[in-house]
């Protein structure tokens, strides 16, 4: 079992030789603003002026550490740690000599003792690329002067950038502080000032914590962690491909395509969690050897093809359009399971249209007959997992998984016949499918905010109303939320709605400005005089006919 250790420690003891800290690449960079900087000195001086003897907690940090042992991999805890360096740097560089300008000195930079083989060095390591700025102007005494004063030119990163403005913000509003007032602020930090530091010898169990705790630090991903295996054996030329990718897609979406990569590897519903499967199931395969051929093979391509699927931008001289719109059907699914399969479709064979028409008109289908009938998680997973094996397998369209049974037809199609309306989740995507299959276009797409259902036949028809002759009140209750009585209009529309009778509504509130109705659904219902029960039983044959054609069920 790991050992897990949790104490308050004052900040004298965590700038001193218990603790040699040190962030990993994988770690986001230092990125805290002035307003953050400033509010950290706002905290402690308000902790100054109430002139008690009571501790000020500052925060928490995560440790990766072993007890008895300095060296402290910083999990959570850096953009913190950071701040108080270049804190406690001003007012050293603003101190007298001697005295607490020594003393400070010491708690920046482990001055070493060869009794005790402490090597001298500074108690806190950035990031490789900003370590050697920070050494230099931070940590060295007498450069925080030179450092606000450097222009952008100078400063090559953007947490460089941070380093020097967060300086000279900190600088400018202590600057003007008496002697006197400095030392009363370094004595509070020093002996009144404590920080909770949690560790654990082990990394994953270091992130399990941090997940939990909602400290000021920046967020990290189990993303970040796997970049420390691959990219640590790596140069810097494969940490911006990383990075690229990761700015591509966006911090969220990044973070999901490892949880889709694991399954395209595994085939297989995830048993543990992703910090525990993953390594084993994908990086296995590629470290320590091939860490290149991972980010070059697998990272880069899924990234690539996540992006088209995301923002419907797939390229291709012929039947892009196709392949586009049947992304952004799926889009419109309630889950992302699809996913896993749709990305092995486009690193793999992305260089064939046709074949990926194919492919997702099949997909689609498969999607959307569990989407109808509501087919939970475990085995909307375990489908998607025998997809990908038969995919792996080279049965390609003719993968069996794609394939609905008898049962699974019949089910979707009582679904579609049963009373849609009630089912919120599927009812909208139903009608825009069947709206296309109406219209014979391969993707039609609407320019509007929102698109709402609506009835023909109202929910509740206003007594002596024309719907109150023609459907009694059996026939209301058959009717009234089934396929044949429903429309798509824009919310616009749909907020005028009232109980007119149907000719009245027909001419008000299912046709456009240009007296042209928007949906290839809606047009339908303005062929018809009346609306009846036998209208709507004739319907609702034909618009089920279209829906099994469409989806050969």
């Amino acid at each position: 079992m790991h050992k897990l250790g949790a104490h308050e420690v004052p900040l004298r003891k965590v700038f001193s030789s218990d603790y040699d800290f040190w962030i990993p690449d994988y770690q986001r960079p230092y990125a805290w603003e002035v307003e953050q900087a400033r509010q950290l000195l706002d905290d402690l001086v308000e902790a100054v002026e109430r002139e008690d003897d009571e501790p000020y907690f500052l925060g928490s940090m995560v440790l990766v550490k072993n007890d008895g042992v300095a060296d402290s991999e910083v999990i959570d805890g850096q953009q913190r740690l950071t701040t108080l360096t270049i804190l406690l740097a001003i007012v050293r560089d603003l101190a007298t000599p001697g005295g607490i300008r020594e003393s400070l000195g010491k708690m920046i930079i482990e001055p070493g003792d060869e009794l005790l083989d402490l090597e001298a060095k500074p108690r806190l390591a950035l990031k490789k690329r900003d370590q050697v700025f920070f050494r230099s102007y931070v940590q060295t005494p007498g450069r925080i002067e030179e450092l606000v004063a450097l222009a952008d030119g100078a400063v090559k990163t953007d947490a460089q950038k941070s380093i020097r403005d967060n300086a000279k913000a900190l600088r400018d509003a202590l600057v003007g502080w008496s002697e006197e007032a400095r030392h009363r602020l370094v004595k509070m930090i020093t002996t009144r000032t404590f920080l909770v530091i949690v560790t654990t010898p082990n990394l994953t169990s270091a992130h399990r914590i941090f997940s939990v705790m909602n400290a000021r630090g920046l967020d990290l991903s189990p993303a970040d962690i796997f970049k420390s295996k691959v990219i640590g054996v790596l140069d810097d030329e494969y940490a911006a491909k990383w990075d690229e990718a990761e700015v591509m897609l966006g911090r969220g979406d990044f973070a999901d395509l490892f949880l889709y990569i694991r399954m395209i590897f595994a085939k297989e519903r995830a048993k543990q969690d992703l910090m525990t499967e993953f390594p084993k199931q994908v990086l296995a395969r590629y470290l320590p050897g091939r860490a290149a051929e991972f980010v070059d093979d697998v990272l880069v391509p899924y990234a690539e093809a996540y992006e088209q699927i995301r923002d419907f931008r797939y390229e291709a001289p012929a039947k892009a359009e196709q392949v586009n719109a049947w992304f952004r059907r799926l889009a419109q699914i309630d889950n992302s399971d699809w996913l896993p399969p749709a990305l092995w479709a486009l690193a793999h064979r992305g260089d064939d249209p046709d074949w990926l028409d194919g492919f997702f008109r099949r997909l689609e289908r498969l999607a959307a007959s569990m989407f109808i009938r509501r087919v939970y998680t475990t085995p909307r997973v375990i489908r998607y997992s025998t997809l990908l094996r038969e995919l792996a397998a080279g049965h390609g369209l003719g993968s069996p998984a794609f394939e609905l049974d008898a049962d699974e037809r019949a089910e979707t199609l009582r679904q579609l016949d049963g009373a849609l309306y009630l089912v919120q989740k599927t009812r909208k995507y139903v009608l825009l499918r069947l709206n296309e299959m109406l219209a014979g276009s391969s993707g039609v797409t609407y320019d509007f905010p929102i698109i709402t259902v609506e009835h023909v036949l109202p929910q509740q028809p206003q007594p002596g109303s024309r719907w109150r002759t023609d459907f009694s009140e059996e026939e209301q209750v058959v009717w009234r939320h089934r396929l044949a009585n429903l429309v798509l209009l824009t919310r616009a529309k749909n907020s005028q709605a009232k109980n007119y009778d149907f000719t009245d509504k027909t001419t008000k509130y299912f046709q456009s400005k240009h007296g042209v109705p928007t949906f290839a659904l809606t047009v339908q219902v303005l062929k018809h005089s009346e609306w009846t029960p036998a209208v709507l039983e004739t319907r609702q044959k034909e618009l089920l006919r279209t829906l099994a054609e469409g989806w050969d069920l």
